[in-house]
């Protein structure tokens, strides 16, 4: 009997190494494609304003989520990085929207940074790279991190932003879409992600409870009808499965009466105390003392402003799940929704910001999906944003690298269809899954 079953675990091992790299290099039967699109800035009831009939048939036809929590730090890199990967951002180490180095005190601007490999690759893979390496073929259309090599390794296909992109273009951006849908339905790519700028420039510029900002989210729905006259054009409405989705919210900024500026040099000498910093970037900012000056730094600054929150990084609230991160700076600063960091001088010209806590409302961002795998007419429970991740490895039929999201959270939005599907098949269910069949036998 014993010799029976050491046979028995034998075959299954050596099933398992003969057949799992073919699962990888060959397209999963009954697997659709993804599209997953991501409109910067878009907060969570910015279409409820607004007409937006597109949008309201996709809450037909698909899913509608309440609202979806994305991480902290609210930034635009950080928190796209948190979706492609399923991680929080002390876990992936993309901590903010421009790479800095507190040696050189050299900071690059947000697009500059999309081609920064370094400040990308820190040993976790984007569901680009984990996909790629199952079979299937992958592209990034403008999404942050998308531009960067990870291991060595690319993405498939990839385009980043120019330093002058036009953000509203309405043109261009049925032009993306067309692009897109050629990848799917001519190249045979399997997942890509697609990003537009707005309405996060629109609410920055102009602030998020103005008709420009209404606007906006109209131009947003006329393209989400493109969208799907595009996919029905390309015969794509039986093959593809879409999320649109976003990465933060966007409230309106504070900025009279002047108790209402938080002006750091007016509690701190930065000559005198400061090595290097980060602020000048809306809600939140990090400080590096310098030596020695830590404590005088966290001292005059704790209590300086009834709106700002101030923290040593070993202190920092754990719920963020983001100092444990090496690249955190010792003191890190967070405004109360509304009001922003500034440091030697007040030049900040924004009427609307994000970068505050992820549990205020303003925050909170939108989600809807569609597609063959998706229950039609479902309206889901607010959830946070790592939950996205492996919902997209399920939809893809990819095996999910190490992540913090958890399927549980979002696969009742999947049809009965879709949710019965494995992720990998029975000879890839890794040492648990033996375990349980070897005391099976």
């Amino acid at each position: 009997m014993k010799t029976q079953n050491f046979l028995a675990l034998n075959l299954i091992l050596l099933a398992g190494v003969v057949c799992y790299p073919a699962v990888q290099k060959e397209k999963t039967a009954g697997v659709h494609k993804l599209l997953l699109i991501s409109f910067d800035g878009f907060r969570w009831n910015y279409d409820q304003d607004v007409d937006t009939p597109h949008m309201d048939y996709l809450a037909t036809e698909g899913v509608k989520a309440k609202y979806v929590t994305p991480p902290f730090v609210t930034m635009t890199s950080p928190s796209h990085f948190t979706i492609i990967t399923g991680r929080w951002i002390e876990d992936h180490g993309v901590i903010h929207n421009m790479m800095f180095n507190t040696e050189t005190l050299w900071k690059y601007d947000y697009k500059e940074t999309q081609n920064k490999t370094e400040w990308w690759d820190n040993g976790v893979l984007p569901l680009w790279i984990t996909a790629q390496n199952q079979g299937k073929k992958t592209a990034s259309f403008h999404y942050p991190g998308g531009n960067a090599n990870y291991s060595g390794q690319s993405v498939t296909r990839s385009l980043a932003e120019s330093f002058n992109h036009p953000d509203k273009n309405e043109t261009e951006w049925r032009e993306n879409i067309d692009i897109v849908m050629n990848w799917f339905a001519k190249d045979d790519f399997d997942f890509v992600t697609l990003y537009y700028g707005e309405p996060d420039s629109t609410g920055h510029f102009f602030g998020p409870e103005t008709e420009a900002r209404k606007k906006i989210i109209q131009q947003i729905d006329r393209t989400l009808g493109y969208l799907l006259a595009s996919i029905e054009k390309h015969r794509l409405k039986d093959t593809l499965n879409v999320i649109i989705t976003s990465d933060h919210g966007m409230t309106t900024v504070k900025k009279k009466p002047a108790i209402n500026e938080i002006l750091l040099k007016d509690y701190i000498k930065f000559k005198d105390l400061v090595k290097f910093d980060i602020v000048d970037y809306g809600a939140f900012g990090m400080i590096l003392p310098k030596k020695g000056k830590e404590e005088e730094i966290y001292q005059k600054l704790k209590n300086a402003h009834p709106h700002l929150h101030v923290y040593k990084k070993e202190e920092f609230p754990q719920h963020f799940h983001y100092a444990k991160h090496k690249r955190v700076l010792p003191i890190l600063l967070y405004g109360d929704p509304g009001y922003v960091i500034n440091g030697r001088f007040i030049l900040y010209i924004n009427k609307g910001d994000h970068g505050f806590d992820n549990e205020d409302m303003d925050m909170k961002t939108i989600f809807r999906a569609f597609g063959p795998d998706f229950k039609k007419g479902y309206l889901a429970e607010p959830f946070d944003s790592i939950h996205i991740y492996p919902l997209m490895c399920k939809l893809l039929g990819v095996q999910p690298e190490l992540n913090n999201g958890s399927l549980a959270l979002t696969e009742d939005m999947l049809s009965s269809s879709a949710s019965g599907k494995s992720l990998v098949p029975l000879l890839g269910l890794g040492t648990i899954g033996l375990l349980f069949l070897l005391m099976a036998i």
